[in-house]
């Protein structure tokens, strides 16, 4: 199948080929028809698999047969929601890729940066907003977003928007929006959680569920590093010095983790970047730019703030903190060994991880190899740390107890 047997227009399609895209991804073989059918749906599909494509092309062309001329007060017809700042910003550059050769306007807005500029923008009119929540609805309280036009709601990385506690948010959008639009609701996983937004928002929606197993990219080299969790550090910089070269993403499970590493990678003289939620927008855009250009050769991330970077041409992913949820695991490995290219995965897992692997490896089907050549190997009979917390009543008894000597020994 070829993009030119979708009923796309010969602007679209040419902006496709300037891109070098010949033949639709298994997603956008079934979502395109369906998207310009008008219906809802429900797409479940990893990352890399070209889910921006499938909703961007089809919305663009739903709009280019009857666009308005460029003018203050346009209507906006689409909104896109995304969870994170770079992820929003990515999807807004695709849609402006692909129609480039239409008269056709889009936008992104996003929190962390000014909002003057926005509210100029969108003063000017646009057709197609891409959009964090919380900016948007900052933007609305301010009068500067009229949703009450949107003809199509695109709600996408739908699992990571719940996980970040957008639910509320998310329902004010919609809220806002006219009950009769057309939703189509991404993500990358599919848990119970999702669909219970999806059952809300969706009116008999199509599903399409693309590799609904997860499974990892042959060209994806495995490596399963057991190690105690205060060694894991050692272990990182012994994997660097000796199995992995190139261009290095990292993954680790919170924003001070992400700190702590960096600051050691730099200590050891590392060229490393961070990015996580904490850090400004610009500077989360400089380091990521800084990781595309080669100025440095590795990037330190929480999923969060990595969800949707498309980072081409990456040498290896390590795992230094085990994902909790399997399919985490496939998306994290699926960065490297794209396009035909090969790749190492290298994975720390401490005893109190040892779920998560066997987790991992039931949706896999299959184990993944122990590095043989382990520095730091972990104990067998070593178990997870329990942290047993006090109750309340115990607790403030405990300290009666210690302020009644304490009193005494005054007395005395």
């Amino acid at each position: 199948m070829k993009f030119s047997d979708f009923a796309i227009s010969k602007p679209i399609l040419k902006a496709v080929a300037a891109q070098h895209y010949t033949k639709p991804t298994l997603v956008q073989e079934r979502a395109i028809p369906a998207i310009l059918d008008k219906k809802d749906l429900i797409v479940s599909a990893p990352t890399g698999t070209g889910k921006t494509a499938a909703f961007a092309l089809p919305l663009l062309q739903l709009f280019l047969d009857r666009q308005d001329a460029p003018k203050k007060g346009k209507k906006i017809k689409a909104l896109i929601l995304s969870p994170t700042r770079e992820l929003a910003i990515q999807i807004a550059a695709n849609f402006n890729t692909y129609g480039q050769f239409t008269n056709l306007r889009t936008t992104v807005v996003y929190g962390g940066v000014a909002i003057e500029p926005q509210l100029d923008i969108l003063a000017k009119g646009v057709d197609i907003l891409v959009a964090t929540p919380g900016r948007l609805l900052d933007l609305h309280k301010q009068d500067a977003v009229n949703l009450d036009y949107i003809e199509v709601f695109v709600l996408d990385e739908a699992d990571l928007m719940l996980d970040m506690g957008f639910q509320d948010d998310i329902n004010k959008i919609e809220r806002l929006c006219p009950n009769k639009k057309q939703n189509l609701l991404f993500s990358a996983t599919m848990p119970d959680k999702v669909m219970e937004l999806a059952n809300k928002m969706l009116e008999a929606p199509q599903k399409i569920f693309v590799a609904p197993t997860a499974t990892a990219a042959k060209t994806v080299v495995q490596h399963l590093y057991y190690v105690p969790k205060r060694q894991k550090m050692e272990l990182c910089l012994h994997v660097l010095r000796n199995a992995t070269k190139g261009q290095i993403l990292i993954f680790r499970r919170t924003k001070f983790g992400v700190d702590k590493l960096e600051k050691t990678l730099l200590k050891n003289n590392y060229n490393a970047v961070s990015l996580h939620g904490d850090k400004s927008q610009a500077a989360r855009q400089e380091a990521l730019q800084r990781f595309k250009k080669g100025e440095v050769n590795i990037l330190i991330a929480t999923d969060v703030a990595s969800r949707g970077i498309d980072i081409s041409g990456l040498d290896a992913v390590i795992n230094f903190d085990m994902p909790n949820i399997p399919e985490i695991y496939v998306h994290r490995i699926g960065r490297t060994g794209r396009a035909g290219l090969s790749g190492n995965a290298y994975s720390f897992c401490g005893a109190d991880e040892k779920s998560y692997v066997l987790s991992i490896q039931k949706l896999l089907q299959k184990p993944i190899p122990a590095a043989v050549d382990n520095p730091y190997p972990l104990d067998p009979k070593e178990k997870p740390q329990v942290h047993k917390k006090r109750s309340g009543s115990k607790h403030r008894k405990g300290r009666k107890s210690v302020a009644s000597k304490k009193k005494k020994k005054r007395w005395y």
